[in-house]
C-alpha cells in the first residue's frame, strides 16, 4: 500500500506546537529555517514514499539469512540503505567536523518517523548507527572519532549495540564478556552477546560493535563495565577495512515479525578492540547511546502506528459491509469510525511527546541549561514507553478495522502489528522506563515533573476564554497528576513506586497529550479541533483510573503469592 508522509502535522506541531521555534532561535541551530526546514521535510518524504516503502513487504517474505557466515539482506535493502546513506540522513544531527549536517535531533526525530513507517526494518540499522555515533562524539579518543565517524556518518560504516548476554538481560551487570590488554593499547575481546540487531549487513563496507566486557581488574556489577569500538574489518593505517577480526555471527534470529532486520548472536574469540571512555565506565558511555535510542524507539513506534493506520483507512474506504450510509463502506459505522479516530489522536499525541522531547534535546544542547535537561531526561522514558504502546495497540486496531482479512497475512495488515511489537521491549522495556520515571527521574523532588505540570495548567488558563470545556478538563487532569506525582514523592519505599510507575507513565503521556491536542485546537483549523475534542473527552478520561491504581502503592500487590497466582 503507498505510503504518504504526514508532513503537514510535523510542520503543524514544529510550528504551533512544541517550540520549535525556540530551537531555531538559537546560536547553534540557526540553520534551521522554514525554508531548509521544508526541504528537509519535503526530500525525505520523497525518499520515504517512493523508495523505502516499496521495500517494507519485502523485508517480511524474504527475510535477512545467514548464508557461509555472511548475512544476506531482502532483496532491495541495499538500494534502499544506499539512498539513505547518500541522503545524507544518517549524520543529520552529527558534528560537521566529521562530516554531519549539524541540524536539531527535531528534524532527525522527524525523518526516523517517515523512515519507520515506510520500512521499519530497514530504518533500524541507520537508527543503531545515529546512537553510535552520539556516543563516539562525547566519549571516544580523537583517534577513535577520526578513524570511525566519518564512515559511520557517511554510511560507508554501520554501527551496532552489544549489551545483552543470556543470562544477562535487562541485568547487564551480570555480563561474563572479558577484555584482556594486548600491551599495545588494544584488547582482546571473548564473549557472547545476543539480540544484536543489523549485526551484518552485505551493504556496507564495515560492521563497528560497541561492545560492553569487563577488565581484569572490573568489579562485579555494572561499576566494572567497560565500553569497546570491537569492527568487523580492523581498520588499517589508511583508515579503509583490513582484517577480518576475531568475531562471527553464530546464528540468526526467528523473530515474530522485523524479519528484513537480522537480529544475531555474535561470538567474540579474542577479537581486537579499543576502549572508549574510561576504563570501568562503560554503562555511562553506553547510557548516551541508548538514551539516544530510546527516543528513536519511540519514535518507530509512532511510525509503524503511522503505517497501520494509513492501511486501516484505506481499507475502511473500500470495505462494504453491511447498512451503512453515505459511501456505504465501513468507515460509515460507529465503531470502525472510533476505532481510526483513536489511532490517529493517539498517534498525533505521540508524535507531539516525541517532538517535545526532540526540543527539549535540541535546547539543552544549545543553551546547556540545566532545566533543559532535566525536561528531556524525564520526557526520555515517556516518549520511549507511549510511542511503542501507541505502536502496539494501534497496529492491533488496525488488524481489527480489517476485520478476518486482518488475520491474513496478504492483506499486510498483521505485519504492522509484529513488527512493532519488539520496541515495547527495546531498549529497556517499557515496564523499566517506567521504574525509571518514578524513581530516578523524581529524584529532583518532582521538579521537572511540576514545571511540566505547571506549563499544562498555564496552557489551559489561557485556552479557557476559546475552549472552556476542553480547558478545564486539561487542567483538572494536571492538577490530579501533581497530587499524585506529590504522592509519589513521598514514598520513601521505591516498590511503593514501582507498583504504579506503567500506570503513572501512561497518565502523564494522556495528560501530555491533552495539552498538546488542546494546543492544536487553538492553533488549527476545525478537523484539529474536532481531533483534540475526542482525544480530551473520551481519552484523557483514562488518567483518572490509571492514578487511581498509582495510589494504591505495593502492598495490596505483594500480598498476592507466586502460589496464588499458580494455583
Amino acid at each position: 500500500m503507498p505510503y504518504r508522509a504526514p508532513v503537514s502535522d510535523f510542520r503543524f506541531l514544529m510550528d504551533h506546537v512544541v517550540g520549535f521555534a525556540d530551537v531555531a532561535a538559537t546560536e547553534r541551530f540557526a540553520e534551521a529555517t522554514p525554508d531548509m526546514v521544508d526541504a528537509i521535510l519535503t526530500e525525505a518524504a520523497k525518499m520515504c514514499e517512493e523508495i523505502l516503502a516499496p521495500l517494507n513487504r519485502n523485508g517480511d517474505l524474504h527475510p535477512a539469512h545467514l548464508e557461509n557466515g555472511v548475512v544476506r539482506t531482502s532483496p532491495g535493502f541495499a538500494d534502499g540503505y544506499k539512498a539513505i546513506a547518500e541522503g545524507g540522513w544518517i549524520g543529520m544531527s552529527a558534528d560537521p567536523e566529521n562530516g554531519g549536517m549539524g541540524l536539531p535531533m527535531t528534524l532527525t526525530t522527524t525523518v526516523n518517523e517517515m523512515m519507520s513507517s515506510a520500512c521499519l526494518a530497514l530504518q533500524l540499522n541507520p537508527l543503531m548507527t545515529q546512537g553510535q555515533i552520539e556516543a563516539l562524539e562525547h566519549h571516544a579518543s580523537d583517534a577513535i572519532k577520526e578513524t570511525y565517524l566519518p564512515k559511520l556518518i557517511s554510511g560507508e560504516w554501520c554501527g551496532t549495540m552489544n549489551l545483552t548476554e543470556p543470562q544477562a538481560g535487562s541485568d547487564v551487570g551480570a555480563l561474563r564478556s572479558k577484555a584482556e590488554p594486548n600491551g599495545d593499547g588494544s584488547y582482546a575481546i571473548t564473549g557472547q552477546k545476543i539480540y544484536i540487531s543489523w549485526a551484518d549487513n552485505d551493504f556496507t563496507e564495515n560492521v563497528c560493535h560497541l561492545v560492553l566486557a569487563r577488565l581484569p581488574d572490573g568489579v562485579p556489577g555494572t561499576k566494572g563495565i567497560s565500553l569497546f569500538m570491537v569492527p568487523k574489518f580492523i581498520p588499517n593505517e589508511a583508515g579503509n577495512p583490513g582484517k577480518q577480526n576475531d568475531l562471527r555471527v553464530v546464528s540468526l534470529e526467528h523473530k515474530m515479525g522485523l524479519h528484513g532486520s537480522p537480529t544475531a548472536v555474535m561470538e567474540y574469540s579474542g577479537a581486537t578492540g579499543w576502549l572508549v571512555g574510561p576504563a570501568h565506565g562503560g554503562m555511562a558511555a553506553m547510557f548516551t547511546m541508548m538514551n539516544n535510542a530510546r527516543l528513536g524507539v519511540g519514535v518507530q513506534g509512532i511510525g509503524a502506528a503511522e503505517g497501520a493506520l494509513q492501511h486501516a483507512l484505506a481499507y475502511a474506504q473500500e470495505r462494504k459491509q453491511g447498512k451503512a450510509p453515505g459511501t456505504g463502506t465501513i468507515i460509515e459505522h460507529a465503531d470502525v469510525r472510533r476505532m481510526l479516530t483513536t489511532m490517529k489522536a493517539d498517534i498525533y499525541a505521540a508524535r507531539a511527546i516525541a517532538l517535545m522531547n526532540a526540543v527539549a534535546i535540541d535546547m539543552a544542547l544549545a543553551t546547556n541549561d540545566a532545566g533543559w535537561k532535566a525536561r528531556a531526561a524525564f520526557l526520555t522514558p515517556i516518549g520511549k514507553a507511549f510511542g511503542t504502546d501507541v505502536g502496539i495497540e494501534a497496529s492491533s486496531t488496525g488488524v481489527q478495522v480489517h476485520g478476518g482479512m486482518g488475520f491474513i497475512e496478504e492483506t499486510g495488515a498483521a505485519q504492522y502489528s509484529r513488527d512493532v511489537r519488539v520496541t515495547a521491549i527495546y531498549e529497556g522495556t517499557n515496564g523499566i522506563q517506567a521504574m525509571d520515571l518514578v524513581a530516578r527521574k523524581l529524584m529532583d523532588g518532582g521538579e521537572a515533573a511540576f514545571r511540566l505540570l505547571e506549563e499544562i495548567q498555564q496552557g489551559a488558563e489561557a485556552a479557557k476564554a476559546t475552549c472552556p470545556e476542553l480547558a478545564e478538563a486539561v487542567w483538572d487532569a494536571a492538577e490530579s497528576l501533581r497530587e499524585t506525582t506529590e504522592w509519589l514523592v513521598e514514598q520513601g519505599d521505591l516498590n511503593q513506586r514501582f507498583a504504579g510507575a506503567v500506570p503513572y507513565l501512561r497518565a502523564f503521556a494522556r495528560v501530555l497529550g491533552g495539552h498538546v491536542h488542546l494546543a492544536s485546537a487553538l492553533a488549527g483549523d476545525e478537523a484539529r479541533e474536532k481531533l483534540a475534542t475526542f482525544y480530551i473527552k473520551r481519552l484523557l478520561p483514562e488518567h483518572i483510573g490509571l492514578l487511581a491504581h498509582v495510589r494504591e502503592g505495593a502492598d495490596d500487590l505483594m500480598a498476592i503469592t507466586p502460589e496464588e497466582l499458580a494455583a
